[in-house]
């Protein structure tokens, strides 16, 4: 089994660099490939390759198409047999290929996810932004963060591949974002499996500021609803909790007006206890008022883009790409 790491980059040279750096690291022996895919960058990187001449790196440049075709592109170009997909934002533990590698040979399945984690050098915005995306008080126990669960949808800033299913299943689709659980759906159904493995995780830098997070985290509420008119019977109530969570307090808030506060007091001691659990995560009173400030943005951006989604796509039955079309790259 020979790994081809596939990373589209678009305008982050320095990212690459960080990247790279690690890769330089790792603790695994065995040859592998790293697939650089230039997707239509005005500032490439291709100046930071020529510093990692130890590296097997191939580097391609391409039209802009986004991601989802750029992974396509660099798996189709690659040597190996098994994918690994990165993200360019993404810093690698000395140990990850290692770790995959372990894994698949004592349980092998053609498509993994690991998670991601928050390094100290991180700013604090990012380690909040970190917290709410991963912890199990939001979206993270959501999006699935348990070896328990028996269907488990990999992400793709952190996902492997085998190129015995990419071949089956044709790689990823044109929806940005939403495109890593529209494959992982499509490999159920064409009998393949999907698993976590919860040691291979990544430090996932996400540098982005608070109106980034929100258009992320909207357009995954966006996203989530065509999923669901596409594959129904993969659909989850648990995809509602946010847009609920922000109906809740809209009501909460409605009859505290008329002097009933009591339910509010929930979302008081929901806020109190994610504050705990960012300060016994991150040590740090500054990091935990972040998480809180990360959490709303994170619930209210979602919220709403799932339930604006939901009655264009389930009860309009308008179209996704006429109703949402920033949400799919032109081929």
């Amino acid at each position: 089994m020979q790994f081809s790491l596939i990373i589209p980059v678009f305008n982050r040279p320095d990212e690459i660099d960080e990247l790279l750096e690690s890769l330089s690291k790792q603790s695994y022996i065995s040859n592998y490939e790293i697939v650089i895919i230039e997707d239509g960058s005005t500032i490439t990187c291709e100046h930071v390759i020529q510093k990692y001449v130890d590296l097997n790196i191939s580097y391609y440049f391409k039209p802009n198409s986004g991601p989802g075709d750029s992974r396509n592109f660099g798996m189709n170009v690659a040597k190996g047999d098994y994918f690994i997909i990165l993200d360019s934002d993404c810093i690698i533990p000395f140990n990850y290929l290692q770790t995959v590698d372990e894994e698949l040979k004592q349980d092998f399945v053609d498509c993994f996810g690991g998670p991601d984690a928050a390094l100290d050098s991180f700013s604090k915005i990012q380690k909040a932004i970190n917290f709410a995306m991963t912890s199990f008080l939001t979206t993270g126990g959501i999006r699935g963060g348990s070896e328990k669960l028996d269907k488990f949808q990999p992400r793709s800033f952190n996902m492997g591949l085998s190129k015995k299913a990419f071949e089956a299943s044709k790689g990823f689709g044109n929806i940005h974002p939403g495109e890593d659980p529209d494959l992982s759906i499509r490999l159920w159904k064409l009998g393949y499996k999907t698993k976590l493995i919860a040691k291979a995780f990544v430090y996932h830098k996400r540098r982005i500021d608070w109106n980034k997070f929100y258009t992320q985290v909207n357009k995954f509420g966006l996203a989530r609803p065509i999923l669901n008119s596409w594959y129904p019977e993969y659909a989850k109530i648990t995809f509602w909790f946010p847009s609920l969570f922000l109906l809740g307090f809209l009501f909460s808030s409605l009859l505290a007006i008329f002097n009933f506060p009591y339910f509010l007091y929930i979302y008081v001691f929901y806020f109190l206890m994610l504050f705990l659990a960012s300060i016994q995560k991150n040590k740090s009173i500054e990091i935990a008022i972040y998480s809180l400030v990360a959490t709303v943005i994170q619930f209210y951006g979602y919220g709403k883009g799932f339930l604006l989604s939901f009655i264009k796509i389930q009860i309009l039955k308008q179209q996704p790409e006429m109703a949402f079309p920033k949400l799919f790259f032109k081929k």
